[in-house]
């Protein structure tokens, strides 16, 4: 078994949709960013390939890339995931904290879930998905952005 943890983190800004775990979240502001700049995604995908040792976002889906200009974060996860099991391992387990100050994430986390466990072929239970807030300090507690954080428990196959 291997352990790896991802960060991703993105300022708000508007004109954008706020995506998250693939679910669009009703909010005035989405992340910027040069994908769809799904974060929780993003996160996940870091702690995948963490466990695994074989690179990260940045390194598989350069920004500096047309190709991923506006790409859905759920279809790079899947594409992860991939080399993930090419590599021997699948995930076993994934914990996920969102931390933002608005907009309220409880009623949308079931949807988060279900859809991330959907593109890696786990049940729903097996991805934990949590909001926190950060108290108002920092640039989150401003409201100027989100971070996530996740762990990825891999099994080899």
């Amino acid at each position: 078994m291997r352990i790896g943890f991802g960060y991703d983190s993105h300022r708000f800004t508007v004109g954008r949709p706020l995506i998250l775990a693939g679910q669009i979240i009703p909010f005035g502001q989405g992340l910027a960013g040069h994908s769809d700049a799904d974060a929780v995604a993003h996160a996940l995908i870091d702690a995948m390939l963490g466990a695994a040792a074989i690179g990260n976002i940045g390194t598989l889906f350069p920004d500096s890339d047309q190709r991923w200009k506006a790409a859905n974060s759920m279809e790079l996860l899947r594409s992860a995931y991939e080399l993930v099991l090419a590599k021997g391992w699948k995930l076993a387990q994934a914990d996920i904290t969102i931390i933002v100050e608005q907009p309220r994430l409880s009623s949308h986390l079931p949807a988060m879930s279900h859809a991330l466990a959907q593109v890696v072929g786990l049940p729903d239970d097996a991805i934990s998905v949590k909001p926190k807030t950060n108290e108002g300090m920092g640039f989150i507690g401003r409201g100027e952005g989100i971070a996530v954080m996740a762990v990825a428990l891999l099994e080899a196959r």
